[in-house]
């Protein structure tokens, strides 16, 4: 028979390994940066917006090399429906894109497609003024996918690999999941959940707010 030692033995036992259950339930969490709409431009699209010769300029270090440039340009949809003031990131790239929200794509009357950073073939139209010329793009402007950036130890650490598809929850009184979350895994990344605006407002959440993964 199992004595009351015994007893109260495996019920500290069961305690500890529910009470770990638990922990391991809570998730990996992870900070949140709201990303705001911004422009990706090649450097013969700096030299037209700005002039011949333009080198952007750095305002604000940002993951992966990447960076706030002092540089803003307006975007142009439809009907010339426009947004002033939108930031450029830097460094140069192959091809110039635009991401936006799906609030920003109504007012501009454009059909931006979601998609990852980077895919834009197919993807919506939209021209960028800047204070030395103009450009038109017949195809760069989205709507980007939600995702987390994580060094290759994150990823390990939360069981994860490059281009995985998480859930993600927002633990705030408005109890938002978000589904179909990117996992972006590269050694030169600061572990992060971008979301746009429209996301952020609709979860009632900011930049520096708590996510876990699910």
């Amino acid at each position: 028979m199992i004595d009351e030692r015994d007893i109260a033995k495996i019920a500290r036992l069961v305690a500890e390994v529910l009470d770990t259950s638990a922990k391991d339930a809570l998730g990996y969490q992870v900070p949140v940066g709201v990303s705001a709409r911004h422009v990706h431009l090649t450097q013969a699209d700096v030299e037209t917006l700005f002039g011949e010769g333009y080198t952007l300029t750095k305002k604000k270090e940002l993951m992966g090399g990447q960076f706030a440039a002092n540089e803003q340009v307006t975007i142009v949809g439809t009907k010339l429906r426009a947004i002033e003031n939108v930031r450029i990131l830097g460094p140069v790239r192959k091809e110039s894109q635009v991401e936006i929200s799906q609030t920003d794509a109504l007012k501009l009357g454009v059909k931006a497609p979601l998609r990852n950073s980077g895919d834009i073939a197919g993807s919506a139209p939209i021209a960028i003024v800047g204070p030395k010329g103009a450009i038109y793009l017949k195809e760069g402007c989205i709507v980007a996918k939600r995702h987390i950036h994580m060094t290759n130890e994150e990823a390990a650490a939360a069981g994860l690999k490059d281009k995985d598809v998480v859930s993600v929850s927002v633990e705030n009184e408005r109890g938002t999941t978000f589904d179909e979350v990117l996992i972006r895994v590269d050694p030169s990344f600061t572990l992060e959940m971008h979301i746009d605006t429209d996301e952020a407002n609709a979860a009632k959440i900011k930049t520096g707010d708590t996510v876990v993964i699910r």
